[in-house]
């Protein structure tokens, strides 16, 4: 695998009990380490349109310009990651607004998006707008995303506490997305990992209808069993209301290799492009 560190991913995506048909998707590379989650908006089907495009082209294009020889790890390697990165989006997000100026009906869509790319020991974590991605390190759960809504924009300013924000008619007011602008901005930041840990990606069908106590409860629970803890997961979304389409990937880290650091380490690390 590719950056040394062994992965093991788990994904799912349900309608819910609502909406009558599912604008999320998802997309994962085994051999980049990487996974990616959109959540689309938009009249009639344009934003599974949205959603589509967004994974389906991050992933491709992500996995092309680190299997490329024009990838090098060995220099500025976190810098250089975040580059990809952004350009990736951009790519997408050109696609996005493409789509729709060639298709009348798909004007006005867009998507949210949450992207995680492990590598050594450090994942390096993308988002647009709400949805989020959640660590589960032994017993205890942090959200590594905020969301680029209006509503947190309330919590941050004093305006609404975290319990008020629960019963808010404002949560699904979203501030940044991809597809609504040329210039997508979108927040990276890197986090250290640690061996155990299990990475939650989820749209907003999750998080707004379950706790992050609850989630961490329950993923805890089924830890070595990833595809029945995404299943539990979307059970007990739908369980409480299923008020929106449910997506969730978790990511668990199996094993992994601390950047090397000698020459020799340096020098081995031209070979570490991700390769089928």
């Amino acid at each position: 695998m590719a950056f040394h560190v062994e992965l093991e991913f788990a994904a799912k995506s349900h309608t819910g009990l609502i909406r009558s048909h599912n604008e999320d998707a998802i997309a994962i590379s085994h051999k980049c380490g990487f996974a990616v989650l959109a959540d689309g908006m938009g009249g009639y089907n344009a934003g599974e349109v949205a959603s589509s495009i967004a994974t389906s082209v991050l992933k491709e294009t992500i996995e092309e310009r680190l299997s490329s020889k024009a990838w090098d790890g060995r220099f500025n390697r976190s810098r250089r990651l975040h580059q990809i990165i952004k350009e990736s989006i951009a790519h997408a997000n050109e696609s996005i607004i493409e789509a729709a100026r060639l298709e009348p009906s798909y004007i006005g869509m867009g998507t949210t998006l949450v992207a995680a790319l492990f590598y050594y020991d450090q994942v390096t974590i993308a988002h647009i707008g709400d949805s989020r991605v959640y660590r589960v390190r032994k017993n205890e759960i942090v959200q590594l995303t905020r969301d680029h809504s209006l509503l947190q924009e309330q919590i941050d300013a004093g305006l609404l506490t975290e319990d008020e924000a629960r019963f808010s008619q404002n949560r699904n007011l979203i501030t940044r997305a991809m597809g609504v602008d040329q210039a997508v901005q979108v927040e990276l930041n890197d986090f250290p990992t640690e061996e155990n840990d299990i990475y939650i990606l989820c749209s907003d069908g999750l998080s707004d209808m379950v706790s992050a106590q609850d989630i961490a409860i329950l993923v805890n629970g089924y830890r070595d069993e990833m595809v029945l803890a995404c299943a539990e997961l979307i059970n007990l979304a739908n369980y409480k209301g299923g008020r929106d389409n449910i997506s969730v990937v978790l990511v668990k880290i199996t094993t992994k290799q601390n950047a090397p650091t000698s020459r020799i380490g340096s020098h081995l690390l031209r070979f570490f492009t991700c390769r089928s």
